[in-house]
C-alpha cells in the first residue's frame, strides 16, 4: 500500500473514531434543557454519520456508492443540525425561507446520491456524462452548505456567536475541503490521492473541535432580519437556476450530436436574457415583494428599514426637491406608491400642493373634507368610497376627482389636533387591500410629516415676523430721529422770535433747516422695504471736524464747545460716527440746563481715539446706568423714546468700538466713544 494510501486509510479510521468518541459522549450528557432537545439529537446524528461515513471511506474506498450515500447522509444530518438551530428562534413563518434554501440543498444532495446508485447500476461507461454530473452536484452541495454555514453565524445573536464560532470553524473546513477535491476532481481525470489525505488529517482535527464547542455551546438562539432571508431566497433562485441549465444543457448534449455546443450556448444565452428581462420588471418586483412579505414573514414592513428610508428621505440637505415633495416621496414609498399629491390648508378646504410624480389634473376639496379629517384623523381607503362600502359621512366628504383620477388612499396629516394637510397616494403597480399594518404605518408617517409641515410653517411664520420686527426696529429709529428733528425745529422757531434781527443766527437756522430737509429725505428713503443702512468702508476719519460739523448743526438749539487737536485720526465709518455723535449731543442738549453748554472733546489715549459728549444736566442714577441705559425703549427724560443710547452703541460697535458712561445724579453725564486710532498716510505711502 502506497503512502498517501495508508494516510487515506488511517487518518480516516482516526477521524470515525473521534466522532464516534464525541457522539457517545453526548449521547451520555446530562441537564440538557427542552428548548435544547431537537439540536442535540440532530447533533448527536450528525457526528455518528460523520463517524460512518468516515469508517466507510477507510474500508471501503472514497468513490464506491457506499461511502457517496454515506456521504449524503453525513451532509442531510449536519443540515438538518443547522436548521434545527435556526428553528429555535421559533418565529416559524420568517423562517420559511431559510427553510426553502436548507430545502433546495438536501434535494440536490439526495439527487446526487441518486446518481450514484445510477451510475453503480449502469456503470460510467453507459453514460458518462451522470460522472460529471454527479460531480458538479457535489460541488453545488458544497457551496450551498458553505453560504449556509455563513448564514448561521451572521444570523446567531451576537452575545451568542462566541460558543457558535467553532461549530463553524469545524464545518467550513469539511465542506471547504470537500469544495477543493470534487473541484481538482472535476478539472482531472482522477481521483488526487493527495486531496483526500488531506480531507481525512482534516476531519480528524475537526472532531476534537466539535467536542471542546459542544462544551462551550451557550446560547445559539438565532434572530434573522429580512436581508439574510432575501439573500437565502436569492441563493435558492440561482442555485435552482444551475440545476435546471446543467440539466438542460446535458439534455441538449444527448440529443443534438455534433451541433450540441452551439445550442446549448443559443439555450444558455437566451434563457439567461429571458430570465433578466422578466426580473427586471418592475411589476415583477413589486409582486415578488408582495407575496414574500406575506408568506414567509410575520409582519410587511421590516419597520427599521422603512424608517431609516423615511427619515433619509425627509432629511436630504439642501439642494435637493423642495420639502413638500419629499414628503410625498417619503410616504409613498412606505407602500411602493408610484405617486402622490400633498394637499395643503386652502380657506376652508385643501387646495393643491406639492406633488410627486402626480399628473392628473386636480382640484381642492371643501370644508366637508376638512372637518371629517380633523374630526376623526382616519385614513381614507378610497376603493371603499367606489364600492360604497364607506360611511355616509366618509362618502360625502370625498371630492370626485380623487376617485376619477384613481386615487388608492388618503393619509391625514394632523398636528397637535390641528390638520396640516392631507396626502393622496396612487395605487401601485400590484393592487392589494390595505391592511392594519398599512393602516398603522401610515398613521405613524403621516404624523411625522405633519410635524415637519407644522414646524416648517412656523419657520415661515417666524420669517415673516422677523421682517415686520426688522420694518418695526428700523421705524422705532426713524421715530426716534423724527423726534429730534422736531425738537429742533422747535427750538428753532422759539429762539427765531428773539433773534431774528441777528444775521449770524439767521445762517445758523437757514444751516439747521437745510440739515433738517435733507435728514427727512433720508428718513423717508429709510422706510423703503429694499433699503439697506447706509454705510463706508471702515477709514481714517479726523475726528475735530467731524465734531464741528455736528455741533455747527445744534449752535442754534443751544450753546456747544468743541476742544481738542487736529489731526486725531479714528478706523470708522464717517456717516455712522456722525450719527452715533448727533445721538448722544442730541440727547446732552435735551437733559442740560440753557444756559449750561454741552462740551465735545476730542483726544487720543494710546491707541484709542475718543469723543466725550459732556452735559451739565440731571446725570442718572447708577441701578438706571446698569439695568436700563442701552435697552430700547427705556428714557429717564419725559416723553423720551430710549432709542438713542440704544442706536449709538449699536453703531460704536459695529464699527469695532465702544460706548462707556459716567454720571451722577445731579452732576451730569458723560458720555465716550472709543474707537481704534488711524494712521494719516505719509505722502510717500499715498503715491
Amino acid at each position: 500500500m502506497s503512502g498517501p494510501a495508508t494516510l487515506i486509510l488511517w487518518s480516516h479510521a482516526l477521524a470515525a473514531l473521534l466522532f464516534a468518541g464525541v457522539a457517545l459522549s453526548r449521547l451520555r450528557a446530562d441537564g440538557v434543557t427542552t428548548g435544547a432537545a431537537l439540536p442535540r439529537l440532530t447533533f448527536v446524528v450528525a457526528l455518528g454519520t460523520t463517524a460512518l461515513w468516515a469508517l466507510a471511506v477507510s474500508g471501503i474506498g472514497a468513490t464506491d456508492v457506499v461511502t457517496r450515500i454515506a456521504e449524503a447522509a453525513r451532509n442531510l444530518a449536519w443540515l438538518g443540525f443547522m436548521y434545527a438551530l435556526v428553528r429555535r428562534d421559533r418565529r416559524a413563518q420568517e423562517h420559511r425561507a431559510v427553510a426553502i434554501i436548507y430545502g433546495v440543498v438536501a434535494v440536490v444532495v439526495l439527487v446526487g446520491a441518486g446518481l450514484s446508485m445510477i451510475e453503480e447500476a449502469v456503470g460510467t461507461t453507459a453514460v458518462p456524462p451522470l460522472v460529471a454530473v454527479g460531480v458538479v452536484l457535489r460541488m453545488m452541495v458544497a457551496i450551498g452548505a458553505l453560504l449556509l454555514v455563513h448564514h448561521l453565524y451572521t444570523a446567531v445573536a451576537p452575545r451568542a456567536r462566541g460558543g457558535i464560532r467553532l461549530v463553524v470553524v469545524a464545518l467550513s473546513a469539511m465542506w471547504g475541503v470537500d469544495l477543493l477535491l470534487y473541484a481538482a476532481l472535476y478539472a482531472s481525470d482522477g481521483t488526487p490521492s493527495a486531496l483526500l489525505a488531506g480531507r481525512g488529517c482534516v476531519m480528524a482535527l475537526a472532531a476534537p473541535v466539535f467536542a471542546i464547542a459542544v462544551q462551550r455551546n451557550g446560547d445559539w438562539t438565532l434572530h434573522l432580519s429580512r436581508t439574510v432571508a432575501w439573500q437565502t431566497i436569492s441563493f435558492a433562485a440561482t442555485l435552482l437556476y444551475a440545476a435546471l441549465m446543467l440539466g438542460a444543457t446535458s439534455m441538449i448534449a444527448s440529443v443534438s450530436g455534433e451541433n450540441a455546443r452551439l445550442w446549448q450556448t443559443a439555450f444558455v444565452f437566451g434563457s439567461t436574457a429571458a430570465g433578466l428581462t422578466i426580473l427586471s420588471s418592475p411589476w415583477v418586483k413589486a409582486w415578488t415583494k408582495v407575496k414574500v412579505a406575506k408568506h414567509l414573514f410575520r409582519h410587511r414592513y421590516d419597520y427599521r428599514v422603512e424608517w431609516i428610508r423615511f427619515t433619509d428621505t425627509l432629511g436630504k440637505p439642501e439642494g435637493a426637491a423642495p420639502l413638500d415633495e419629499r414628503i410625498v416621496k417619503a410616504v409613498a414609498d412606505l407602500t411602493d406608491s408610484p405617486a402622490g399629491l400633498l394637499l395643503v390648508p386652502d380657506g376652508t378646504g385643501l387646495g393643491v400642493g406639492a406633488g410627486w410624480n402626480w399628473e392628473a389634473p386636480s382640484a381642492g376639496s371643501d370644508a366637508r373634507l376638512v372637518a371629517y379629517l380633523s374630526a376623526s384623523g382616519r385614513i381614507i381607503e378610497l376603493d371603499s368610497v367606489r364600492n360604497d362600502t364607506a360611511e355616509p359621512v366618509e362618502t360625502a366628504s370625498v371630492p370626485v376627482w380623487m376617485l376619477d383620477a384613481d386615487g388608492w388612499v388618503l393619509v391625514p396629516l394632523l398636528h397637535l389636533g390641528r390638520l396640516q394637510g392631507a396626502i393622496l397616494l396612487a395605487r401601485p403597480l400590484v393592487d392589494r387591500a390595505l391592511d392594519w399594518e398599512d393602516f398603522d404605518l401610515l398613521r405613524i408617517a403621516g404624523r411625522q410629516v405633519a410635524s415637519y409641515l407644522a414646524e416648517a410653517r412656523a419657520q415661515e411664520a417666524l420669517a415673516e415676523a422677523e421682517r415686520f420686527d426688522e420694518f418695526n426696529r428700523r421705524f422705532a429709529f426713524i421715530l426716534h430721529d423724527i423726534k429730534n428733528l422736531v425738537s429742533q425745529l422747535t427750538l428753532v422757531a422759539r429762539n427765531a422770535e428773539r433773534h431774528a434781527d441777528n444775521p449770524a443766527f439767521r445762517a445758523d437756522m437757514v444751516a439747521t433747516l437745510q440739515d433738517s430737509a435733507g435728514r427727512m429725505n433720508d428718513l423717508l428713503a429709510r422706510l423703503s422695504q429694499n433699503h439697506r443702512a447706509r454705510g463706508e468702508d471702515l477709514r481714517a476719519v479726523d475726528l475735530l471736524p467731524l465734531a464741528e460739523q455736528v455741533a455747527a448743526r445744534r449752535r442754534a438749539l443751544h450753546p456747544i464747545v468743541v476742544i481738542g487737536a487736529p489731526g486725531i485720526l479714528a478706523q470708522a465709518d464717517p456717516a455712522r460716527l456722525e450719527q452715533v455723535l448727533g445721538h448722544l449731543v442730541q440727547n446732552a442738549i435735551e437733559a442740560s440746563p440753557p444756559t449750561e453748554p454741552v462740551t465735545i472733546a476730542v483726544r487720543l489715549e494710546g491707541e484709542t481715539a475718543t469723543i466725550a459728549v459732556v452735559d451739565q444736566g440731571c446725570g442718572m442714577s447708577p441701578a438706571f446706568l446698569r439695568d436700563q441705559l442701552f435697552k430700547p425703549f427705556v428714557s429717564s427724560k419725559p416723553g423720551g423714546f430710549g432709542i438713542g443710547a440704544f442706536e449709538a452703541k449699536q453703531l460704536a460697535e459695529a464699527m469695532g468700538g465702544s460706548v462707556a458712561v459716567e454720571s451722577r445724579p445731579g452732576e451730569g453725564t458723560i458720555f465716550c466713544v472709543m474707537l481704534p486710532a488711524a494712521r494719516a498716510l505719509t505722502l510717500d505711502q499715498a503715491a
